[in-house]
């Protein structure tokens, strides 16, 4: 596997294989097996695979969040290379940000409004500013997103059609551990009592799905009794339950089986702040 540190080793190894479709998967390293699933959906899919590593400084809110992101580069390289990655890019800040770290403006009509974007000002900019320059220098045939970050694919997926990008965007299914809780870098942050809690976010949701009854329902019913419903798990503490169109991401205002949604959450179990969705209907 190739380490690429620089924009003219990147060129070089893409003038390589020219004529091979390339798969770009990007990550902010920390990197488990929900990760890996991404590499080897690229790899079924395109000739060769690219995954970067960078922790992304314009889309943190908190300087506590980002000084907390897990550096585990060593272990990462030595996964990618095991899953047979062709190439993995380590830029540095400069690379990304040649004029200083400050992320672009973009409209998004309206994606960003609910959740994520209500308590994180300004982190899908920083996330599409990374993501557009990524496309820029790269120019991938397709990039793999996962659905555990559902807003931010949506999201992807308008300024690539907006801004017209050559590159395909393709969806992957959230990887879960065997007790249904989402992976994600921030689980090993989890005490062990907490991590046991934070299954419940999955285990519970499940739960007030299966009894969904789309007649007799309102959302804002349902949002209220999985929000009691997490709470009252010991270590969580609900920020937001909200069932959204899958499409618009706007707040349903009745169910209507007919209709792609699904719900989201957010919660701090213990220190740890952990996402999640699964669709409804």
């Amino acid at each position: 596997m190739e380490h690429i540190r620089s924009i003219e080793e990147l060129a070089r190894w893409k003038s390589e294989g020219r004529e091979k479709k390339l798969g770009f998967v990007p990550t902010m390293g920390a990197l488990h097996e929900g990760h890996l699933s991404l590499v080897r959906l690229s790899q079924s899919k395109c000739d060769r695979t690219l995954v970067s590593i960078y922790v992304n400084p314009t889309q943190f809110n908190k300087a506590e969040d980002l000084e907390k992101y897990p550096n585990t580069l060593e272990e990462d390289l030595r996964a990618l290379d095991a899953q047979g990655c062709d190439a993995v890019f380590l830029p540095d800040a400069a690379m990304l940000y040649p004029d200083g770290l400050e992320a672009r403006s973009f409209d998004f009509e309206g994606l960003d409004r609910y959740m994520e974007g209500e308590g994180r000002p300004g982190h899908f900019e920083g996330m599409a500013t990374v993501v557009t320059r990524f496309f820029d220098l790269i120019k991938p045939d397709c990039a793999i997103f996962g659905e555990k970050d559902y807003q931010q694919l949506s999201i992807i997926k308008q300024v690539v059609a907006k801004e017209r990008w050559p590159v395909e965007i393709v969806p992957a299914a959230i990887s879960r551990e065997p007790d249904g809780l989402a992976m994600s870098s921030r689980n090993m942050r989890l005490t062990a009592y907490e991590r046991e809690d934070a299954a419940q976010i999955f285990s519970r949701l499940q739960s007030a799905i299966s009894k969904l009854n789309s007649q007799e329902s309102t959302p804002e019913t349902f949002e209220t009794a999985c929000i009691k419903a997490l709470n009252a798990v010991p270590t969580i503490n609900v920020e937001y339950v909200r069932c959204c169109d899958a499409l618009t991401l706007q707040p349903l205002d009745q169910f209507d089986a007919s209709r792609s949604s699904r719900v989201f959450a957010a919660v701090q179990c213990g220190k740890v702040r952990l996402i999640d969705n699964l669709p409804l209907f």
